[in-house]
């Protein structure tokens, strides 16, 4: 897979993933709202979809090369950065 495509892909399914996760919270917290006449087993997959949701957000970064921590934050630049403290 060239580099470019991997990124489209990656973030595709990244989308994807935020889509599930809101959509299963919100028919989870809308079905408890409103009585729909849903079956227990859509409201109970919706909260399954959640964690589904989460799954493929996490493997379109790793397909996306977004799995590890950018050096953008202030933080993890400056913070905890000297290497030669000693302890007693």
């Amino acid at each position: 897979m060239k580099r470019k495509f991997a990124h489209v892909v990656g973030n595709v399914l990244m989308g994807i993933g935020l889509i599930m996760m809101i959509g299963s919270i919100g028919i989870n917290l809308f079905s408890h709202v409103v009585n729909f006449g849903l079956s227990e087993l859509v409201t109970n997959g919706s909260l399954f979809g959640i964690f589904i949701g989460a799954l493929v957000w996490l493997v379109g970064a790793r397909v996306g090369g977004r799995e590890k921590v950018a050096d953008r934050y202030w933080l993890l630049k400056h913070h905890y950065r000297n290497d030669n403290h000693r302890y007693p």
